[in-house]
């Protein structure tokens, strides 16, 4: 994985060790389920879940999902009236129904139209049921990005337009100690620095990821999980489509839940069917999620984006990692170092909370991990790769899949290293 030396005090080694405590596991799933709850007051949770630390998923209360080709056949069922108050059509193709209850709701659809008719306004989150970051912040000595700038003058990126989903944007982090943030764009994130809150900086940290392995592509953060590192469904394909009409050849995206029944987010099928499909070239590029399970995770799961699980750094999958056959790739997502805000954060989860722990970030640096981060490692392999080859962002992703699955680990999978950019594609 060639580590910097940034990373030889590895801030994953406490986690690997608790990663076997399923107690403990589960009381930082439920920490993290109420942060977001805490943020999105109209959310709620369904458990019950054998697996996945007994959490279903998030689901927003008093909403349900349906196509508009349904729409009369869902209110029939659920005696509901056209021009319902809080009735909110989302996207060209797929409407959200004001409901009383929306476990009821569903039930009842389920039972007389059949399972996934009508779904649940998901509330997705940077990364779930495990909720990332698979491991919070850490400081970091020094001041240099792990992995480092490229200095590869034929693959920079150059010309290639990526778009990260994220929290936002932090502008005073571009500077001259973090030159590979010059010229990003995006929605200002705001923070308090005596009070970093949970996933603050995130979107700022991703975008410095793809940063360093296509120093010259156009990068703009989407401002979209603003609460907690959450949003609910409805709203992210809202900011998605909009964000697709500048056409973007690479959109990371670090988000992501798991479902009712386990089917695909409504919305973001109607998403892939009525724009994304259309747009030849770009690439959908999602987290597989930090849970350790074979659980689908969505959109990640989906057969048109490409899912990202993490590589420890002996090139191992990380114990936080999601897998299956549903896992496209896997690239470093262990002890990352890239730009964070400079401030004090309160740790919150197990298993530093509950001792008081607090941390001070001194030089805009920080450790981090989660498959929020080897996500924008391949999507900036992908632009780099672009600009070495002149090939459009699927071409480039199709071929870097190729050589992935051509140096496939056992245990693992597929792997992509940063080294692998300028080979030649096996296919």
């Amino acid at each position: 994985m060639e580590p910097n030396a940034s990373s030889q005090d590895s801030a994953a080694e406490p986690f690997r060790a608790w990663l076997a405590d399923a107690e403990l596991q589960e009381q930082r799933l439920r920490l993290q389920v109420d942060i977001v709850l805490e943020q999105l007051t109209d959310a709620a949770a369904e458990w019950g879940r054998q697996d996945s630390g007994g959490l279903n998923y998030l689901y927003r209360r008093g909403r349900v999902l349906v196509r508009d080709a349904d729409l009369d056949r869902v209110r029939d069922v659920l005696g509901l009236s056209v021009g319902n108050a809080g009735d909110d059509p989302l996207i060209n193709g797929v409407t959200a129904l004001a409901v009383d209850d929306t476990q009821e709701a569903l039930r009842r659809v389920n039972e007389a139209l059949g399972t996934g008719v009508a779904r649940p306004d998901h509330v997705f989150y940077v990364t779930p049921a495990g909720l990332c970051p698979a491991i919070e912040p850490a400081p970091v000595p020094g001041g240099k990005p792990d992995p480092d700038v490229r200095r590869d003058a034929s693959s920079t990126g150059q010309g290639a337009v990526v778009a990260v989903v994220d929290t936002g944007f932090i502008p005073a982090l571009v500077d001259q100690q973090h030159p590979w943030l010059a010229d990003v764009t995006g929605d200002e994130e705001v923070y308090d620095p005596t009070d970093i809150g949970p996933y603050v900086g995130h979107g700022t940290f991703v975008a410095g990821v793809v940063r360093c392995v296509a120093p010259k592509a156009h990068v703009r953060v989407e401002g979209v999980l603003t609460h907690g590192g959450a949003v609910f469904e409805s709203e992210l394909v809202r900011q998605l489509d909009e964000a697709m009409h500048g056409t973007p050849d690479v959109i990371s995206m670090s988000a992501g839940c798991t479902t009712h029944n386990d089917l695909p987010p409504l919305a973001f099928e109607v998403l892939y069917e009525t724009r994304l499909r259309h747009l030849k070239g770009t690439v959908l590029v999602c987290a597989a999620g930090n849970d350790g399970s074979r659980r689908p995770f969505w959109p990640a799961a989906s057969q048109y984006a490409v899912s990202v699980g993490a590589l420890d750094r002996d090139g191992s999958r990380a114990g936080f990692s999601n897998f299956g056959s549903w896992v496209d790739v896997y690239a470093l997502g262990v002890d990352v170092a890239n730009a964070y805000p400079n401030g004090t954060f309160r740790y919150r989860e197990p298993p530093a909370v509950g001792q008081g722990k607090t941390a001070t970030f001194t030089n805009a640096m920080a450790l981090w991990s989660g498959t929020s981060f080897s996500t924008p490692l391949f999507a900036g392999m992908i632009a780099a790769r672009m600009s070495r080859n002149g090939q459009s962002a699927r071409q480039a992703a199709d071929s870097l899949l190729r050589l992935a699955r051509a140096h496939a680990q056992p245990g693992v999978g597929p792997v992509a290293e940063i080294s692998m950019i300028g080979d030649v594609d096996p296919g």
